[in-house]
């Protein structure tokens, strides 16, 4: 099936397994140059990702101040000025009942998204490394969750001993929150998704969805996908997300190849 891209305004493209493919850690410059060129044609490209929204302008610092960011699964947008376009913060004394429930683990560690840090109350020292200097983050510490002033975006559990092994049970504890996979090692809960994140800026800046094209590799992106008029599933996805949608690609720079051709 040949994608029509004559109606697309807006690129989305999640992060790690879709821009970041077979343990990649760079954004080709590929990519920097087809966000130029949609963008002379008046097509905005926003990043969709988990990640915090520091970290993600490091990753595209060519082209930061030129692109939107849908940051922390769906709960805060940006522009490229860094201004606020939608939040959907978590309830908070729901949070915090998680974020104890976390560190009662003896192996886990917490990490708590406000808008622009992740706050840590590290069990050991390698974890603030870990998260500072590997990740990226800007990292505040703090005593207790409840030292926290914000509103509190996404809480997150570093598990050492791998994640999907407690996915479906915190479903289960706690179904006020989106639970999802980020990576090997971490369970994120909020309570946005994408999809929160992917209409909360359509709404902001006069787009419809239908006017989206937007690409995805796994479970967290499928809500997503969904929600716009064109959802692209990469081809090393699993198996039973790529069945839900009829478009697949190697990679988001093959298809917008053909969207500026």
């Amino acid at each position: 099936m040949e994608p029509n891209f004559s109606n697309i305004r807006l690129i989305a493209s999640d992060i790690d397994g879709t821009l970041l493919q077979n343990g990649r850690t760079e954004i080709t410059p590929q990519l920097f140059s087809q966000v130029r060129a949609l963008k002379e044609r008046g097509i905005i490209f926003c990043a969709a990702s988990g990640r915090q929204h520091g970290s993600l302008r490091k990753l595209f610092q060519p082209v930061e101040k030129e692109i939107y960011y849908i940051c922390e699964n769906g709960a805060i947008a940006f522009s490229p000025e860094g201004e606020v376009l939608s939040r959907t913060p978590m309830e908070r004394e729901d949070a915090l009942r998680l974020c104890h429930a976390i560190l009662d683990v003896p192996q886990f560690e917490v990490l708590i998204s406000g808008a622009e840090t992740s706050y840590l109350i590290p069990k050991s020292p390698d974890y603030i490394d870990h998260i500072r200097y590997f990740i990226g983050n800007h990292v505040t510490l703090i005593q207790q969750p409840e030292d926290i002033k914000e509103d509190i975006l996404k809480v997150s559990a570093y598990c050492p001993d791998g994640a999907i092994q407690y996915q479906e049970q915190w479903r289960k504890d706690w179904p006020q929150f989106a639970v999802a996979l980020g990576g090997k090692l971490w369970l994120d809960c909020g309570k946005a998704s994408k999809r929160d994140g992917i209409l909360g800026l359509c709404s902001a800046l006069g787009i419809s969805p239908e006017q989206v094209c937007a690409f995805g590799d796994n479970y967290n992106d499928i809500l997503m996908l969904e929600s716009v008029g064109m959802g692209i599933v990469m081809d090393g996805g699993p198996e039973d997300v790529r069945r839900r949608f009829a478009l697949h690609a190697g990679c988001p720079e093959e298809m917008l190849e053909k969207l500026l051709r």
